[in-house]
């Protein structure tokens, strides 16, 4: 008796049930009315009355094990059933999107690589800064425009006067006040000045500023550093020109132009119809600057440089308005997802 209900235990196992068909078979030959375990029960009546509370116990078991196995795949088969209904399993799945990096973050950790790749490292800075740091150390007079509420973002007022940082050389002082020459570093982040925002500025934007301080460093060497950069960034035909200008942390001082990608030098409303395009200011760090920060002036000279990231995603990826690097449109941002 214990072998038949062994045997009917693995047929039930091994049952196959994966439709309502097969579901129906199992019912009819496990729990019907001529099923086996009704057989079994049958033939209890045979069992010596020693055995019959043992194998009584058995058939009982044996009876849970089939309900419950039908029950289980009743609910299954339903579930599946339910499912099919609402979900046609023959469509092709939906791919999953590929994300990409910001045109700013690609171009500024671009910018980065290539000054890596000559001797730079990367400093970074609080975004809230103090007037020595922002102005003063930097050779800023009190007097200076810049330090005026139409260029700034004043955050407190008082004995520490309080700024948004308008540009990242104040990460530049930090570096000279607690480091000793020679310095060769550039410093990214994110500045602000009160300005209009059109489609050539913004009151917030993005730097990459870089110093380099040493023995017997000239002018000649902030060209040459510049023009690599430029060559390196916008391909080997690119060109840079200098134009003299005035900054109060620089003597003398330079502004750069890179040759415009976007009209190949024949003129736009970005270049103005120049064929030209602003991309950075550079100069010999100012001697002030270098005594204010600890530097003997005398031994050591540098040059300093500072670029707008905007400005060179401009150029590189041909985009005529940095308004749309902060207004968050998907179609715009979708065109910068990698080819895979």
């Amino acid at each position: 008796m214990k072998d038949s209900i062994d045997l009917v235990n693995k047929s039930i196992t091994d049952f196959k049930i994966d439709n309502s068909a097969a579901l129906e078979q199992f019912r009819i030959k496990f729990l019907g009315s001529k099923s086996e375990i009704k057989s079994l029960f049958s033939e209890l009546k045979s069992v010596p009355n020693d055995q019959k509370k043992e194998i009584g116990k058995l058939l009982n078991d044996l009876r849970i094990f089939a309900e419950e196995t039908y029950e289980n795949h009743k609910s299954k088969l339903e579930t599946i059933s339910s499912v099919k209904s609402d979900v046609d399993f023959s469509r092709p799945g939906e791919s999953i999107q590929t994300g990409a990096h910001h045109p700013i973050s690609t171009v500024k950790n671009e910018i980065v690589e290539i000054f890596n790749r000559i001797g730079y490292i990367v400093s970074e800075g609080p975004e809230i800064e103090d007037d020595w740091h922002n102005f003063s150390a930097l050779n800023f007079p009190k007097e200076h425009p810049a330090r005026d509420m139409q260029d700034t973002f004043f955050v407190e007022k008082g004995e520490r006067e309080m700024a948004l940082r308008t540009h990242t050389s104040s990460v530049q002082v930090r570096v000279m006040e607690n480091t000793n020459p020679p310095i060769r570093t550039i410093s990214p982040g994110r500045v602000y000045r009160n300005e209009a925002i059109s489609a050539r500025a913004h009151c917030f934007f993005h730097q990459v500023e870089g110093l380099f301080i040493d023995k017997n460093v000239s002018f000649a060497d902030l060209k040459q550093t510049l023009l690599y950069f430029a060559q390196e960034m916008f391909g080997e035909k690119a060109q840079i020109r200098m134009r003299p200008s005035y900054f109060p942390f620089t003597e003398p001082s330079a502004e750069v132009d890179v040759s415009c990608t976007i009209c190949n030098s024949k003129g736009c409303n970005v270049c103005k119809y120049t064929g030209w395009l602003e991309i950075l200011g550079c100069g010999m760090v100012d001697p002030n600057v270098l005594e204010a920060s600890g530097i003997d002036s005398k031994i050591y000279s540098g040059f300093a440089f500072g670029m707008g990231v905007e400005r060179i995603t401009q150029l590189k990826y041909k985009v005529n308005d940095l308004r749309m690097y902060s207004e968050n449109d998907i179609r715009f941002l979708k065109q910068f997802t990698p080819t895979l």
